[in-house]
C-alpha cells in the first residue's frame, strides 16, 4: 500500500479561523498531542507574521522530535530567513513557500505578470534550498489557475529544488472529478514530476474538502494537508480524522494508508475543541457525540445482533471506549492516576496531586466523573495556571424575578491584593461581567459568549467560551465549573489574563529591541 503523509496545519491554517486565539502553552499542548497522534508534518505557524508566531514555531521545532516541523513563508528572502531562524532547531526542518498562480490573484492581489510570478517562485525556491533540505512550494489558488501555466511553474520550481508540490484548492471551488484531473494533468505534462511529492490542500467552502482530498490521493497525491476537526479559514479545511479513517476503512479501494495512531483521534479532537472553543457538532463524522449512537429501534436491534450491521467504524478504533470506568468520590489517588495514564497522559507527582484535589472537589458535587470531566479538569489545571494574573476567590449572585440582579465578587489582583466589589446588571451574567470590569478598572468589550454542557445529566460540568477586546487586543477565554455562572466568571477572567500575557510578552519584545 502507498504511504500517505499527513501534513497537519491546525496550528497555522486552523488557528486562522475567526475567533480562535491559542496562547503559547496551548500551541505546545496541541503540538505534543499531534506528535502522539503520529502526524508526519506539523505546520506550526507563519514565523514572519508576528513575534509571537515566531516564538511558538521556534519552540515547537526545538521540542518535537518525532515529526517534521514546518512554517509558512511568502516567496521572499526576508520571510525565508526568518523561517530558518525559527525552524533550524527542528528534527527535520522544512519550509512551506507559497505564491499565487491564478489570473485573479496575479492581477488583483499580487499585481504581477505571469512571467514575474514564475521568476519570483524560482528565485525563492533556489534561495530556500540553500538552507532547507526539504522545500515545499504551494501554487496558491491552483485550482483556478491556467493549467499550462501551472505546469510550467511546477516544472521550474522542481528544477530549482522543490521536493514537494502542493496544489491548493484555496477557496474550496473545485469538484472531486476536476481536482483529480489536475493531478493527472500535471503527471502527464510535467516531465520532472517524478522528482517531487504531490500534495493536496482543500478548503470546505462547498462542503467538498474531504472528497477532493481523497480524489487527489486517488490520482497520485502522496501528502494531504488537513486540520483537526476541519477547522480553518472561512468554512474550514479538510478534516484529518475523516480522511485518515476513510483511508483505513476503505483501504480496499484507495490502497493507501497513513502512519497515524488512530486511537489518538478522539483525544486530539477533544483537545483542539476545548482549546479553540470550536464545538464539534454531534453529527460530525468520526468524532461527533452521535457518531456511534443508535436511537432507531431497528438500528439498535441490528447492532446488538452484529455491530457491523450499522457500524462501519468501531468506537475503539478512534479511541472512544465502549465501556468507561466511572470514577466517583470514593475513588483513590491510584485509580485516578491509572485512569489518566489510560487516557494517555503522563503527569508529574505534583500535577497529579493538584489535579486530584480538583477531582475530589468535583466528586463531592457530582456523582459520576466521566472521561470528559477529567479532561476538562486537566486542561483547566495545566493550561489555566499558565495565565494567572487575576484569580477568582468567591462569587455571589442575587437574582429575583422582575428585580435588578446583583453580583458580589472577591478576587485577587495581579499585585496580590484581594478586592471585593459589587455591581448590578439586567441579568446574572451581565451583573458578573459588570462587577469584574469594575475590579479590573478598564473597559472590556465582550464580543462573543457561548456555553455548553460537558456531558449529559443535571450535574454536568458547564463550559463557557468568551471572546473579548481589552487593552486594544482581542483574546478568547474558557471556564469550566458545575455552576454556569462560575464558569462564566472564570472564562471572562481567563480571557483578561491571556490579554495581559500578550501585553507582557509584547513589552518584553519591545525592550529587547531597544
Amino acid at each position: 500500500m502507498r504511504k500517505i503523509n499527513i501534513f497537519d496545519t491546525t496550528l497555522r491554517d486552523g488557528e486562522q479561523s475567526a475567533g480562535i486565539n491559542l496562547n503559547h502553552s496551548e500551541k505546545m499542548e496541541v503540538a505534543r498531542q499531534l506528535e502522539r497522534l503520529g502526524v508526519d508534518i506539523i505546520e506550526a505557524g507563519f514565523p514572519a507574521s508576528s513575534k509571537g508566531d515566531f516564538r511558538a514555531v521556534q519552540e515547537i521545532a526545538n521540542t518535537i522530535r518525532n515529526c517534521s516541523v514546518t512554517g509558512l513563508s511568502r516567496s521572499n528572502m526576508k520571510d525565508i530567513d526568518t523561517s530558518w531562524d525559527a525552524l533550524k532547531g527542528g528534527a527535520e526542518p522544512r519550509l512551506h513557500l507559497f505564491l499565487a498562480t491564478s489570473p485573479i490573484h496575479m492581477t488583483y492581489k499580487l499585481k504581477m505578470t505571469p512571467e514575474q510570478v514564475l521568476e519570483a517562485a524560482v528565485e525563492a525556491v533556489k534561495y530556500a534550498k540553500k538552507k532547507f533540505s526539504i522545500v515545499q512550494f504551494s501554487a496558491e489558488d491552483a485550482t483556478r489557475s491556467d493549467l499550462p501555466f501551472l505546469a510550467k511553474v511546477v516544472k521550474e520550481v522542481i528544477d530549482a529544488g522543490a521536493t514537494v508540490i502542493n496544489i491548493p484548492d484555496t477557496v474550496g471551488y473545485i469538484t472531486p472529478k476536476e481536482y483529480g484531473q489536475i493531478f493527472t494533468y500535471l503527471k502527464d505534462n510535467v516531465p520532472n514530476i517524478g522528482q517531487a511529492q504531490l500534495s493536496c490542500h482543500c478548503h470546505d467552502d462547498l462542503g467538498m474538502a474531504v472528497a477532493n482530498s481523497l480524489a487527489a490521493i486517488e490520482h497520485g497525491a502522496s501528502q494531504v494537508e488537513c486540520t483537526i476537526n476541519g477547522i480553518g479559514e472561512r468554512a474550514g479545511n479538510a478534516a484529518l480524522e475523516e480522511i485518515s479513517v476513510a483511508l483505513h476503512i476503505r483501504n480496499d479501494f484507495y490502497q493507501a494508508k497513513t502512519g497515524l495512531n488512530l486511537q489518538q483521534i478522539k483525544k486530539t479532537s477533544t483537545l483542539v475543541s476545548k482549546l479553540t472553543g470550536v464545538v464539534v457538532p454531534p453529527n460530525k463524522a468520526v468524532v461527533g457525540k452521535n457518531a456511534f449512537a443508535h436511537e432507531s429501534g431497528i438500528h439498535q436491534d441490528g447492532v446488538l445482533k452484529e455491530k457491523t450491521t450499522y457500524e462501519i467504524i468501531s468506537p475503539e478504533l478512534v479511541g472512544v471506549p465502549s465501556n468507561d470506568m466511572v470514577l466517583g468520590k470514593h475513588s483513590g489517588r491510584h485509580a485516578f492516576r491509572n485512569r489518566m495514564e489510560e487516557l494517555g497522559y503522563t503527569l508529574t507527582t505534583e500535577e497529579i496531586n493538584n489535579l486530584f484535589v480538583s477531582f475530589k472537589e468535583l466528586a463531592d458535587k457530582k456523582k459520576e466523573i466521566t472521561d470528559d470531566d477529567l479532561l476538562s479538569l486537566l486542561y483547566e489545571e495545566k493550561l489555566g495556571s499558565a495565565v494567572k494574573f487575576y484569580e477568582l476567590k468567591s462569587l455571589q449572585v442575587q437574582y429575583v424575578t422582575h428585580q435588578v440582579t446583583t453580583s458580589t465578587i472577591s478576587m485577587t489582583t495581579p499585585d496580590g491584593e484581594e478586592v471585593h466589589e459589587a455591581c448590578t446588571g439586567s441579568g446574572s451574567v451581565e451583573a458578573i461581567y459588570n462587577t469584574l470590569e469594575r475590579i479590573i478598572g478598564s473597559k472590556v468589550h465582550l464580543e462573543d459568549y457561548r456555553i455548553q454542557a460537558n456531558t449529559g445529566g443535571r450535574d454536568a460540568l458547564a463550559e463557557v467560551f468568551v471572546k473579548i477586546n481589552f487593552n486594544e487586543m482581542t483574546s478568547s477565554g474558557r471556564g469550566t465549573a458545575q455552576d454556569v455562572l462560575e464558569a462564566s466568571a472564570k472564562a471572562y477572567i481567563n480571557a483578561v489574563n491571556r490579554t495581559l500575557v500578550q501585553k507582557q510578552y509584547k513589552e518584553e519584545m519591545e525592550n529587547l529591541v531597544r
